[in-house]
Parts: structure tokens; sequence; C-alpha cells
């Protein structure tokens, strides 16, 4: 692999097998195409071969404590270009080269496990490459704002600003609408968003992974409507848990924070937390001082939900149950799976089901995908995802 500054270009070599399964052409052969034709017998009987592959770095979407991303395209034959993120892993927080390339060793581990499962929820791992033992993971580039970014009152006044007085009803009657600090969800399109969360973590836990960083920054919503869980960072395989685990300590369960065993339910807590975040339209713990006190408030939050809560929220017990059954401090009080979480008597579905039977539901994943696609119409933020 070597890398063209002047381009901002990255050209690596890649092996991958390639089956004979395309039947030979029967038919005479002029003389002019016979070389030709031999490459290709080479191919099809072959079991393994290397091309270029080239990876033009177009901008910056995201930097943090484990590197930086870029939106890349890559680029292959006959003009050929996709769009895809390329995520360069910082060795900088690692005391020691053995200490980044074993944690390396558990990325890629996680990563081909999860790009195997090809879930629409999740993003999708492309390539694990190592240039001059530098890792970069190539993924999907996911066209949408992730719910960090949504969530500002700055992206909320570029849409009234732009749409008509009808339409802006119909966002905050259905989607959206004005909370005391930032911008809250509706009960029903919020909901969305979490069931679509609660399969892409189902789908991570049944091959025995948790993610380990659950939070609006590593949650987008794509042009299609969908919610997709992206950033593998900090994911692990629950039978060989790392020796050094990250996590956003406003969005981790207490267990985490206390130094305990991370486990698909405390996936389930930060989940729960974002949830009420969406529902409020504040931060939870805004006034919380170091762990002492945030832990604190933390354990306290399960009481206090009618404080957090705007009333048309609080007044749905159904709701409320499905909250509490999310963010119990008590790790065995929580919703057993994030299918559970989903489908139980007191889960996300039982909620849409009342929404239907009282006539206040809508297409929620239509809803979301106009919405998104007016804001990328709108040129407002970076539709990119970022770390």
């Amino acid at each position: 692999m070597t890398i063209d500054e002047e381009k901002n270009s990255i050209f690596l070599s890649s092996g991958d097998d390639l089956s004979p399964t395309v039947s030979h052409f029967e038919g005479p052969v002029s003389s002019q195409n016979y070389e030709l034709v031999q490459r290709y017998d080479e191919i099809v009987e072959g079991n393994r071969h290397s091309w270029t592959t080239h990876l033009r770095l177009l901008k910056k979407l995201g930097e943090g404590g484990q590197g930086v991303v870029y939106l890349t395209e890559r680029r292959g034959a006959d003009q050929f270009t996709l769009p895809v993120a390329l995520k360069v892993f910082s060795p900088e927080r690692y005391p020691t080269i053995q200490d980044y390339e074993d944690d390396m060793l558990r990325m890629a581990s996680v990563a081909s496990k999860v790009a195997r499962v090809q879930h629409e929820k999740l993003l999708q791992v492309e390539n694990f490459l190592d240039h001059e033992q530098i890792r970069m993971m190539v993924m999907e580039w996911v066209e949408g704002f992730d719910l960090r970014r949504l969530l500002t009152p700055k992206m909320f006044g570029i849409v009234k600003q732009r749409v008509s007085e009808k339409r802006w009803d119909h966002i905050n009657d259905v989607l959206v609408t004005s909370g005391p600090v930032q911008p809250r969800f509706k009960a029903g399109a919020a909901v969305a968003i979490v069931r679509d969360c609660l399969e892409a973590l189902a789908a991570m836990h049944r091959i025995g992974i948790v993610h380990g960083d659950v939070k609006p920054g590593n949650i987008m919503l794509k042009r299609s409507g969908h919610a997709k869980l992206i950033d593998m960072g900090a994911a692990f395989e629950m039978e060989a848990p790392p020796l050094r685990r990250t996590c956003t300590p406003a969005y981790a369960a207490i267990e985490v924070l206390e130094g305990n065993q991370n486990t698909p339910q405390s996936d389930l807590a930060s989940l729960g937390y974002v949830t009420l975040e969406l529902l409020a339209g504040r931060p939870l713990f805004p006034d919380a001082r170091g762990l002492g006190s945030l832990l604190k408030a933390k354990h306290a939050l399960i009481n206090e939900l009618h404080l957090v809560l705007p009333e048309e929220v609080y007044c749905n017990d159904l709701l409320v149950s499905f909250c509490r059954g999310l963010i119990n401090p008590e790790m065995n009080e929580r919703f057993h799976s994030a299918e559970a979480a989903d489908f139980l008597e007191e889960g996300a579905a039982a909620f849409h089901r009342q929404l239907i039977k009282n006539d206040l539901a809508s297409q929620y994943q239509n809803d979301i995908r106009i919405w998104v696609e007016e804001l990328i119409e709108m040129g407002a933020g970076e539709s990119d995802q970022a770390e």
C-alpha cells in the first residue's frame, strides 16, 4: 500500500477468493483476443487474486479519541466510483505498540462478525486495512444525520425558516417539536427510532457482541427514514471482554461506570437514556459533576421521570413502563433482551399498537424520510456520518 499525498489518495492491494462459476464462451477466438481469453481463464481457474484499489480522501467527517473518519471515494475499473467512510485508528492513547495492535485485533474480529450479519440497521463494515501498522476500517457511507446533530436548536430553526406553515405544523405534530433545551421528538417518532435501534442491538447480541457505546452521536437517521446504529469502536465479544474499555459516561449503564461487567442489558440502559432524551428535549444529567454525582443521578432517575418527561408523555403508563424497563438501575430488572424490549407486553411494539388503536399513529418511517430529505436538500449541516 502507498499513499499519494499530492492527490490525497491511498493505493492498496487486496486479496479475495473467486470461484470459477462463469462458463466459457464456446466459439472461435480471434488471435487478437487470445491473450485476453487466457487471462480470463487464469482468473476463473485460480483461487486467489490481487488488485489495486484507490481510496481518495474527500473530507473529514469526524474526529475523536479513537481517530478520524473521512468521506472517501473508492475507485474501481472503468470509472466506477463509490462513496465510503474510512476510519483511521490513532495509536496516541495506547501506552505501547503492542497495546494498539491487541486492540486492533479485537476490533477487526468484531468488525468481521458484524459484517457477516448484513443487517440494514447496522453499519456495514467492508474491510479492515493495515498500512505500516496503522489500522483503517472501510465502512459504508450513510447519507443522513446523527441524532446528536438533529437535537440542536440550530437544525430545528433551519427547518422552520424554509418550510411552509402547514408543513411546519405537521412536523411539530408528528415528528419533532420544541423542548426546554433542545428539540424533542414526539413519542411515536421517538419509539420508531428506538425500535430500529433495538433491531440492531438484537442482531449484535445474537452473535455475542455488545455495542458498548450507544448514544445520540452513534445513531443515524438515513435518507430512507430508517435509523442505523454506527461506530463499532467500543464493541466487543462477550466471551472476550477487553481489559481497556471506553464509554460515554452520560449514556453508560450504571454497572459499566462502577467497573462491572458490560452486557446486552448495559446496551439497553444506554438506549434507554437516549430514549428519554429524545422524549424530554434536554440532556438528562446536566448538573452531574464527577462520577459519584452522575451515578447518584442515574440511580434516582427511575423515580424522577415525572420531572424529566413532558406531561403528554408521562401520562402514558405504557410508554413510561417501557422506559423504566430500559433504565432500571438493577440490571436484572431491565428487559432481558432487545427483542423483549420490543415485543413483550410492555415493549415498544405495544406502544405503537396503542397509537394505532387510538388512531394516533403515523407512517413514521415515511415522515422521517421526508424530513431527512428536506434537511439534506437544505444543506442543513453535514449530512454525513461522523465517528
